[in-house]
Order: C-alpha cells, then sequence, then structure tokens
C-alpha cells in the first residue's frame, strides 16, 4: 500500500534505476500445487488404493479390540476366576508391544509381504489353538495369547509408510495420519461390541476364531495391493538403536505411555463410578463417548489443522490442553455430567495422537517408518496397560488418568524447551 502511494506522488527527480532481478524459478511440469485449506478425509480417499489400504488395515486390527473380551469370556467360561482372566486379557495388551517393533523392523528390511503374512499366520495358529483347545490349561492358554498378541502384523506401520507412496503431497499425508488416528477409535469400539455379540450368539470360542479370521483377511487384503507389495523403505544406515537413536525419541515414546495410561485408566473409572452411583449404563457409555468425541475431534482437527507440518509447540499445546481436560473430572458429579465432561479430552485424544504420530515419522532415522509406528504402537500399548493396572488398587479414581495425562504434558513440555534451547539462533538481518 505505501508503494502505491508514493507511486502517486509526482517525481522532481529522476529514480534511481533498480537492479535487475532474477525471474522467479518455474515450478516443476507434474508438481502439485501445494492446497490452501487442508483436504479433507473424502480427499484423501478419492485417491487410488487409499479406501482399500485403510479398510484392510482397520479390518486386520479389529482383533486388537475383540481378543481382551473374548479371553475374558472364554476363561470364565471354562471356570477361570475374573482374575485369572484379567491376567490373560493384560498378556495380551503387552505381548504386542514386543512384537511390533520387531515385525516393523523386518518390514523396513524385507518389505511389507512377509512381517505381515508372518504375523497372520502366528496369529490364526495361536488363536485358532485356544478357540479348540481352550483356555483351561492355563500355561498353555497363555502362551497362546502371547503369540497371538506378539504376532499381531504391522498393519497400522505400513499404512503410515505407504500414505507418502500413494498421496501427492506433504498434506494429504497429515489429514490420512488423522484419518488413520480416528479410525482406531472404531477398532477399540466395534472390536468389543463384535466380540460380545459372536460370544453371546455361539461362543467365545467362536469370538477368537473369528478374531483369527477378520486378522488373516485383513492381512490379506492389505498386502495384495500394489502399492503394499512394491513398498520398499528409503535406503539408510542401519544402527544397533535404530528408532531410538534420536535423542529427541525417547521422550517423545515415554509421552506416549503416559498418554495410552489415560485411556486404560479410563475405562476401570468407568466402571468405579457406575458402581459408586449404581448406574451400570455408564461402564460401557463412559469409553464409548470418548472414543466417539475423538472421531468428532479428529474429523475437526483434519479442518483447520496447521497446512504446514506441526512444530513442536503444538504437541506441547495440545497436551497441555488434554490434561486440562481432566480436571472437572475430579469434581464430585452426577452419571451424566461425568458422560458429558469425558467429551472434554476424547476431543483432544485424536488430535495429540496424530501430531505425536507425525513427529515420530518426522524423527524417525531414514529407512525406519514402520519400526517407528511400532515403537509408537507399544508405548501407547504399555501405558494402557499400565493405567488399568494403577486404576484397580486407586479405586478407580480420576485422579489416575489426570496424573497421567499430566506426566505426558510435562514430558512434551520438556521436549519443546529442550528443542528451542538446541535450534539454531537465527541470523541477524542487515540493516
Amino acid at each position: 500500500m505505501a508503494h502505491a502511494q508514493v507511486r502517486d506522488v509526482p517525481r522532481t527527480t529522476k529514480a534511481p534505476a533498480r537492479a535487475p532481478q532474477p525471474s522467479p524459478l518455474p515450478a516443476p511440469a507434474g508438481a502439485p500445487e501445494p492446497p490452501r485449506t487442508p483436504p479433507t478425509f473424502r480427499a484423501v480417499l478419492r485417491h487410488r488404493y487409499c479406501s482399500r489400504l485403510l479398510i484392510a488395515s482397520v479390518t486386520g486390527r479389529l482383533s486388537l479390540g475383540m481378543v481382551p473380551v473374548a479371553l475374558i469370556l472364554a476363561a470364565q467360561a471354562d471356570g477361570h476366576s475374573l482374575a485369572s482372566a484379567s491376567l490373560l486379557a493384560a498378556l495380551y495388551g503387552i505381548a504386542p508391544a514386543l512384537g511390533l517393533p520387531l515385525l516393523g523392523r523386518l518390514a523396513d528390511l524385507r518389505g511389507l509381504l512377509l512381517p505381515c503374512y508372518l504375523g497372520a499366520a502366528l496369529v490364526a495358529v495361536a488363536l485358532g489353538t485356544l478357540a479348540v483347545a481352550g483356555t483351561a490349561h492355563l500355561p498353555l492358554a497363555a502362551g497362546c495369547v502371547a503369540l497371538a498378541g506378539a504376532g499381531c502384523p504391522p498393519l497400522e506401520g505400513g499404512l503410515r509408510s505407504l500414505w507418502h507412496a500413494v498421496l501427492p503431497d506433504d498434506a494429504h499425508v497429515r489429514t490420512a495420519y488423522t484419518l488413520d488416528s480416528s479410525t482406531q477409535e472404531i477398532v477399540y469400539v466395534t472390536g468389543p461390541a463384535l466380540a460380545i455379540a459372536m460370544a453371546t450368539w455361539l461362543s467365545p470360542a467362536a469370538a477368537l476364531a473369528l478374531a483369527a479370521a477378520v486378522t488373516v483377511v485383513g492381512s490379506l487384503a492389505f498386502t495384495t495391493a500394489p502399492p503394499a507389495r512394491a513398498w520398499r523403505a528409503a535406503p539408510g544406515r542401519r544402527e544397533r538403536l535404530g528408532v531410538l537413536r534420536p535423542p529427541a525419541m525417547r521422550p517423545l515414546l515415554l509421552s506416549l505411555v503416559f498418554l495410552g495410561a489415560t485411556v486404560g485408566a479410563l475405562d476401570v473409572a468407568g466402571i468405579a463410578v457406575a458402581e459408586r452411583q449404581d448406574a451400570s449404563w455408564l461402564a460401557g457409555a463412559l469409553p464409548a463417548a470418548f472414543s466417539a468425541a475423538g472421531l468428532f475431534g479428529g474429523v475437526l482437527f483434519a479442518r483447520f489443522q496447521p497446512t504446514t507440518a506441526p512444530r513442536p509447540r503444538h504437541l506441547m499445546l495440545l497436551g497441555v490442553a488434554y490434561a486440562a481436560c481432566w480436571l472437572p473430572l475430579l469434581a464430585p458429579l452426577p452419571a451424566p455430567a461425568i458422560l458429558a465432561l469425558a467429551l472434554l479430552p476424547g476431543a483432544l485424544f485424536v488430535p495429540l495422537l496424530t501430531v505425536a504420530s507425525l513427529t515420530v515419522t518426522a524423527l524417525a532415522p531414514p529407512g525406519t517408518s514402520t519400526e517407528a509406528v511400532g515403537w509408537m504402537s507399544s508405548a501407547i500399548r504399555l501405558g494402557l496397560a499400565g493405567g488399568t493396572a494403577l486404576a484397580g488398587p486407586l479405586s478407580g479414581h480420576f485422579a489416575v488418568p489426570l496424573m497421567a495425562a499430566a506426566g505426558c504434558a510435562l514430558l512434551l513440555t520438556a521436549r519443546t524447551a529442550r528443542t528451542a534451547r538446541t535450534a539454531p539462533a537465527p541470523a541477524a538481518t542487515p540493516v
């Protein structure tokens, strides 16, 4: 605007000649222009193979939500106590924390086909044995449960590695990460409901068999897609620590353990509050409301997320806001109010998980993207198990998820402060 006003004033002296400026380089012929607004979920799914890969990945991961419930029902049907049945379910929750990073590293080394086929075969054999032999012999059942958990195919890590191959730019990839994080809520809502329905209609053994079947079907549909068959990790130097080598990665993964603990503690808190207030409906409604809010939060985040890659301060702000959303739940409130307030942290869970996922893959050394997602999933699953274990002795008080969320926020804040201190200072602008 100031230049326009200067040009309107009559000149009394000749203006000095401007130095010639280099003409801007033309954009490459095939390069897509970055979108001015974030792409929508529909824009991502319109690209070839995206819908198939997402549906196949979610189908193959449904067993993660089905097996814990099916195990408890099967163990109780075989005469075991609830404590023994819960230990089997906890073992299944922890086992993928050991298997997913190993299968992810194998995928980065050999491609996606071998680890997905190997994992699906292990899950099918282990769950098939449980469906036939039952859980009467606890050592055999525990071995099958551990094998089924450790053999979970790396479908989540594989999908996130493939987004860069099937989408045109980073903006679409960021939206795809939000979409994937949102669909994880479907796994942990639909999976238990499907297991309960199958166990009620037929038997708990049928629920275990169905969990094995969906794993195999999802893995086959995923790995037979041309992008999955052709994908190879970017070349890079392999080191012993792998994904854990960058110093910023370890505190970030530890913060995800605390993030997972909030969800694990919430499940116990829902049962405890339902018993205290004689509102049995709250035990299932509270996790369902949290997950539904996560889906809604993911949709909003995809619509209003930054058009550039997230920065450390975005992760810190989301972590602090997530922790603050647990504070109102400490008040003595009736069941409907608790259900409504649980929507607040639920709505921020998927955006926080999405930004953390993007940060994990950005920090991962070249050629370790699938292993990086495996470590991230392991951290969250360890947190889920830990949150459940801690919330029980503390009577399911909401202080447990609050403290876990606060720990997550503190780690993210410390990481952001450290990044700011170690970042190079900007060059001084000449006057």
